[in-house]
């Protein structure tokens, strides 16, 4: 069930808030993800398989900004690993553009909760990783700079993790995901660690980035509020085994103002369908 919010004109002048010197959208690439019949369980050692996903079908379109939300434990950190390659469903097909999706791929960066830096690295080195990892270093070495401006992080580059706050090692996970230049980003509750100031702005710091770089972005997260304001579409899932309780098309403008009546009227709205697609059962801890 597809759902659209009552907010501001459909074009708004500004419609994603771009900052006036932003580059065009079309310079960069965006892959569209189409996830068909896709089903996924978790065996159990002595006790029937945990079934996660059932039947989930979605289309997320090139550069677009998607939020997935649910109950606590409902699969929504599954099906961003599926999105990843981190894991293969047992039944259906995750495809980016017109390729099957059989595993990791440069072209979809995963950002964690937790940043999951190297602590023995510098931040550089942590950035570069992937380049290397790809074999591409030194063809592409000269573009690093540009991702330690883009999360601001200049002048950090010879430290390490445990010289950074929360808040900036989560951005140089962002430019560690964002250096091999992915169609598709997928955050998995990448602010829920930092506290609400922080949270607040880091939010900001990823439309930016999103905006700026136009890749198709997928976040995982708990929170109402937030995706309201960063999502162009709301995916509301339900409790296990999961299934797509409503899609949600936020119709208000950019940048939005989270006491506008528009926003807190979808807020109630949102609430009001995740009563009801819950249940007061929790999952393991690694749904």
């Amino acid at each position: 069930m597809v759902v659209q919010s009552k907010g501001l004109s459909s074009k708004p002048a500004n419609p994603r808030g771009l900052p006036k010197e932003a580059p065009s959208r079309s310079e960069h690439k965006a892959g569209t993800i189409r996830i068909g019949a896709v089903h996924k369980s978790f065996p159990q050692f002595d006790a029937p398989d945990i079934t996660v996903l059932a039947d989930i079908n979605l289309e997320f379109k090139a550069g677009e900004f998607i939020a997935l939300i649910g109950p606590s434990g409902c699969g929504k950190s599954t099906l961003l690993r599926l999105i990843a390659g981190l894991a293969l469903p047992d039944k259906g097909s995750l495809n980016l553009d017109d390729d099957e999706i059989h595993g990791p791929g440069y072209e979809r960066g995963l950002v964690f909760q937790d940043p999951t830096l190297f602590p023995w690295k510098t931040i550089y080195e942590n950035i570069a990783f992937g380049l290397r990892a790809r074999g591409v270093y030194q063809r592409e070495k000269n573009t690093i700079p540009e991702f330690f401006k883009l999360v601001g992080l200049e002048g950090f580059e010879k430290s390490y993790p445990h010289h950074l706050s929360g808040g900036m090692a989560q951005r140089a996970a962002l430019a560690r995901a964002l250096v091999n230049n992915p169609k598709v980003l997928l955050l998995d509750e990448p602010l829920g660690a930092l506290d609400a100031f922080t949270r607040m702005n880091m939010q900001d710091e990823i439309l930016k980035i999103w905006a700026h770089r136009g890749m198709t972005t997928v976040m995982v997260t708990h929170d109402v509020d937030e995706a309201i304001y960063m999502a162009d579409r709301i995916v509301v899932m339900s409790s296990r085994p999961a299934k797509i309780e409503q899609v949600i098309q936020v119709g208000i403008g950019r940048p939005r103002q989270r006491g506008d009546p528009d926003f807190l009227d979808l807020r109630s709205k949102i609430l009001q369908i995740l009563h009801f697609a819950g249940t007061k059962q929790e999952l393991p801890y690694y749904l």
